[in-house]
């Protein structure tokens, strides 16, 4: 049974502050993710695409749950990182339901944090505004979603933007 079901996608704020922008966007990116992986079930998620990776739609669901927890909950809020946010067979509706959860949680934190508040980052090793970390997070969507269009393609042949 597929556990994600009627995926809409926001459209991009082409107009608007920068603040606007970048959040629609962000989250324009993290539809298309959950896009890419509508009506598959618990089986064709952990699918592999190829021979030796180890990627697939549940594992970049999981990473992306990580990437929202440490670079808003842990940089951007100050909260400590918890060590273990999922595995690899924790069920699909368990790892959506967290990412979600995490999605709408930095979706808080952004709005009540400007893009000039200044974070340590332990990945760049030195300080980081907001603003980056939304342009980065931007970035690693972007990255991951066209990993996700091949996945897809390599499941059931389903292409798109």
């Amino acid at each position: 049974m597929a556990a994600i079901k009627d995926v809409e996608r926001p459209d991009y704020v082409y107009i608007g502050s920068e603040t606007e922008i970048l959040r629609r966007m962000l989250d324009h990116y993290r539809a298309t993710l959950l896009w890419k992986c509508e009506g598959l079930d618990d089986d064709e998620l952990r699918h592999r695409s190829v021979w030796p990776s180890e990627l697939t739609l549940f594992e970049l669901l999981r990473h992306l749950t990580g990437a929202e927890i440490y670079w808003f909950q842990h940089c951007v809020d100050g909260r400590n990182f918890p060590p273990d946010f999922g595995n690899d067979a924790a069920p699909v509706e368990d790892v959506l339901e967290h990412y979600l959860a995490a999605c709408d949680e930095s979706r808080l934190i952004t709005a009540t944090h400007s893009l000039e508040h200044v974070v340590l980052s332990e990945v760049y090793g030195q300080a980081v505004s907001h603003r980056f970390i939304l342009a980065h997070m931007i970035g690693e969507y972007a990255r991951h979603c066209g990993h996700a269009d091949l996945l897809r393609e390599s499941i059931d042949g389903a292409t798109g933007e």
